[in-house]
């Protein structure tokens, strides 16, 4: 494990600066030999949700936080009971970046949440018996010409955590908190940006329940399951840029097969946990603060025998959250370090929150480092700092869990995230997603 070194960084209070990285194009071999005739390889938009509100940066990441606490709750569940002899295991379910892609022929418009937490691609369909409200049509599957229902022996339905068959093969895909979609699995030809791939295996839901679908019109899964839309596709790398929370025109990106490449970047291994599969597993061997390694136990991270625990890095869950006992320490050190003092009102949302000095134009934070395996990750303080004048306070954004330990998007803001499903690696690389 590398030193994080002692030098402090600066935050320029709302007007934070980033470093950037070079991102250019390279080939990528396709694994999915069945898809070689189709491109599969794209980049599209993504919109944070409340991209179109009138919202400080503050308010934004409260809004966010309260979406985030949902889902980490969906996370660190692990089945869902909806009758006495149903038993599902739960999915993400809700995010916070929004992609467009097109349904059908003749193509019908969307915009759906992009989820690495879960696997399924869906969309409500009519006949609907129960649908939340959605800004565009519900799609009609009677006026394309390219659907077809999956037959119950299809690989696809196989891979469903549960499915029944009657007409077709009809799922039942769980988030958590009783939030569900119900539905028939079919297949339909689907547009990303300039690529337009058939056949692509997705949930037609007709019964769709629970908060925090209705930003969108449905839900693209990058997970690692064989229902996932990069599996579906065999391309074995994707990656994303999200700008920064107050960048409000700033558009994030999604970037598919031979499309996501990066430079310069430091790279991770993907790690495996059998009760999880879907998830992105990282090994996190521990986390410095300026010169200090905080005294965490080498087990903290680490994936229990029953598949509790571990570190995920997630899309759509804003702030990270440690492990209580790893947070602690982390929250212990900065209150040392910065030497403020701390915001006790709670009205932030945050778990600490410092009072600003006054006329305070600048404060020095120390440097935050999260040490995967074979990858120290420097974050810039803008990633783990939050200042608003207005309310004179200064925060660090992140929180507590008592399970599972989810690395979250405004960590991730302007970094390109590559993931190599091939090499099961994860890469970063510094980046002015707003630029790419």
């Amino acid at each position: 494990m590398a030193s994080s070194g002692s030098h402090m960084i600066i935050v320029i209070l709302l007007a934070l600066a980033v470093s950037s990285a070079l991102v250019s194009p390279a080939a990528s071999t396709s694994r999915g030999l069945d898809r070689r005739p189709e491109k599969t390889w794209f980049r599209v938009s993504l919109r944070h949700v409340d991209s179109g509100g009138n919202y400080t940066k503050f308010e934004r990441l409260q809004r966010a936080m309260k979406r985030g606490k949902l889902r980490l709750q969906r996370l660190s569940a692990k089945t869902a009971s909806f009758e006495s002899s149903v038993e599902a295991p739960v999915h993400a379910g809700n995010g916070e970046f929004l992609m467009k892609l097109a349904i059908g022929t003749p193509a019908e418009t969307y915009s759906a949440i992009m989820d690495t937490g879960s696997d399924l691609i869906w969309t409500q369909c009519k006949p609907c018996k129960d649908c939340f409200d959605q800004p565009t049509p519900i799609f009609d599957p009677k006026k394309s010409s390219s659907f077809s229902k999956l037959p119950c022996s299809s690989d696809l339905c196989a891979a469903l955590p549960i499915s029944s068959c009657s007409d077709g093969c009809e799922y039942l895909y769980s988030y958590g908190d009783y939030s569900s979609t119900q539905g028939v699995l079919a297949t339909e030809t689907f547009a990303f940006g300039d690529a337009s791939v058939s056949k692509i295996g997705f949930g037609c839901g007709e019964d769709n329940d629970g908060s925090g679908f209705s930003q969108g019109a449905g839900l693209v899964g990058l997970g690692r399951g064989p229902l996932s839309l990069i599996s579906q596709l065999g391309e074995p790398k994707f990656s994303y840029c999200l700008t920064s929370m107050d960048d409000s025109k700033g558009i994030s990106s999604l970037l598919v097969g031979s499309e996501a490449t990066m430079k310069n970047a430091i790279t991770t291994p993907l790690i495996q946990n059998p009760s999880q599969p879907s998830f992105y597993y990282l090994s996190l061997e521990g986390i410095s603060v300026g010169d200090t390694l905080l005294p965490i136990e080498k087990s903290t991270f680490s994936i229990q025998n029953d598949g509790s625990g571990g570190l995920i890095i997630d899309s759509g869950t804003t702030i990270t959250y440690l492990e209580d006992s790893a947070f602690a320490a982390l929250k212990k050190e900065f209150i040392s370090q910065l030497k403020l003092d701390v915001d006790e009102s709670g009205s932030t949302g945050l778990d600490l929150c410092f009072t600003l000095p006054p006329d305070a134009s600048t404060v020095d934070v120390p440097q935050l480092v999260f040490h995967f395996e074979g990858a120290d990750l420097k974050l810039p303080a803008e990633n783990y700092i939050i200042a608003d004048s207005g309310l004179g306070v200064i925060c660090l954004t992140m929180g507590s869990s008592s399970g599972m330990s989810i690395f979250g998007n405004f960590q991730q803001q302007n970094i390109v995230v590559l993931h190599d499903l091939e090499k099961e690696t994860i890469s970063f690389a510094p980046a002015q997603c707003n630029q790419l």
